[in-house]
């Protein structure tokens, strides 16, 4: 009798050993699969991921169906904070082409120490939006950022990049030193047609996550328009912009690449 409840009571601590262990590798088995989940994509706070290619969001930019709010944040360094008439003709430009009911906010957000940078690479900048942004997509609202730069890009005479889905760099230090003199347009209108041409990215032109309806990209430059007016024309994002500026208007859209923007569900 006495070997019975002997028996009986370690089979009793045998099973409760194995429920026991069972039990941690289940939790194990939990905690693993929460944190690779956490840790998955660039974003691991968010569902958006803001590292995907340019352009791969121009839909979630032109339409309303996922998002009917658009935020823009922009970070400059001290000293090189772009002017309001650029910005308002910045949201002026998108509020004719997105489809945003609750509307197009823009935030200048921190003014940045200077990282002390003589040229920049696509990867430092965005190293700098990983310290830096605080804005991004969610619910009903998407969510875009610009960080406005002193020094360079690495290849010479740009003025602005896209470099992810809903990011963008503009050198305001090479805009300054383009721009104000005889025969040069103000830094106003360049900034102005860099902030848009470099949106105009984001949104899909030319041909880069927006389908073109009839052949106008630039095959010599591609994503950019065929079409020397065109705000999407490749020279208006260099220190060529200048000959397309002569005017001291700002570009605009060609038709072409509007049309592109409204069978993409934009306006």
């Amino acid at each position: 009798m006495l070997k019975l409840l002997i028996l009986a009571s370690l089979s009793t601590l045998i099973i409760m050993q194995i429920f026991t262990n069972r039990l941690a590798v289940l939790l194990l088995g939990v905690l693993i699969f929460t944190a690779c989940t956490e840790n998955s994509g660039s974003d691991s706070s968010h569902s958006f991921s803001h590292t995907q290619g340019v352009g791969s969001s121009a839909n979630g930019f032109l339409s309303s169906t996922d998002f009917t709010q658009l935020i823009i944040e922009i970070d400059y360094v001290k000293g090189f904070k772009p002017s309001q008439n650029a910005l308002d003709d910045l949201k002026t430009f998108l509020n004719a082409r997105l489809n945003k009911p609750s509307g197009i906010s823009i935030i200048l957000d921190d003014e940045i120490p200077s990282p002390g940078n003589t040229t920049f690479t696509s990867q430092q900048v965005y190293e700098l939006e990983k310290q830096h942004r605080n804005t991004f997509s969610m619910k009903n609202t998407i969510a875009a950022y610009f960080l406005v730069l002193d020094g360079a890009y690495e290849q010479e005479n740009v003025l602005g990049i896209a470099y992810f889905n809903t990011s963008m760099a503009l050198f305001e230090e090479v805009v300054q030193n383009n721009t104000g003199g005889f025969g040069q347009p103000t830094a106003t209108t360049a900034e102005s047609s860099v902030l848009m041409h470099e949106f105009g990215h984001i949104l899909g032109l030319v041909n880069n996550g927006t389908d073109q309806i009839q052949d106008h990209e630039d095959m010599s430059h591609e994503a950019h328009c065929d079409v020397e007016s065109c705000l999407m024309y490749y020279a208006i994002q260099t220190t060529d912009l200048m000959q397309n500026l002569m005017g001291g208007n700002v570009p605009t859209l060609d038709e072409q690449c509007i049309q592109d923007l409204k069978a993409n569900s934009g306006k």
